[in-house]
């Protein structure tokens, strides 16, 4: 049987050899991937990183046990939207805000993979007007909505 996450990723990868502007990951990439993921226990790798909602990046995490899988940047846009997407009236901390690839954080996301369990998460800098902290979200594929952008 083929493996998912590879599917996901050999795609993208096929996308940027033939576009460098190659469109970001979809909702359906990001369901894929948090799907296909090993569930419980959390590895020993990642368990640091595994939250419902934003988290700073912990210090104690080994970077490069991580893989880059690709990105919601979508190139053709200069300066991604600020607004967030809550229908529920959840806001950008509650663990069970959607996920909405078009909008912001996630507009501005790199998606990563452990590389022990292969459990997906999103991570982006947040730029403070003293700081700059790197923040993370394990990616839950029941939160995931592929809400359009604003208008």
């Amino acid at each position: 049987m083929p493996d998912p996450i590879e599917g996901v990723v050999q795609r993208r990868q096929n996308r940027r050899m033939t576009d460098p502007t190659a469109a970001p990951l979809t909702a359906a990439d990001l369901v894929a991937l948090a799907r296909a993921a090993r569930r419980d226990p959390p590895c020993p790798t990642c368990v640091s990183l595994v939250c419902p909602g934003w988290e700073a990046m912990p210090a104690s995490i080994a970077r490069d046990a991580l893989e880059r899988v690709g990105t919601l940047r979508d190139p053709t846009i200069e300066e991604p939207t600020v607004a967030e997407y809550h229908p529920a009236g959840t806001h950008a901390w509650s663990p069970e805000a959607p996920i909405a690839p078009r909008w912001f954080p996630y507009n501005r996301c790199d998606v990563w993979r452990c590389g022990t369990c292969a459990r997906a998460f999103l991570r982006y800098t947040e730029y403070g007007g003293y700081y700059n902290e790197e923040r993370v979200r394990e990616i839950d594929a029941n939160r995931v909505v592929d809400a359009p952008g604003p208008a």
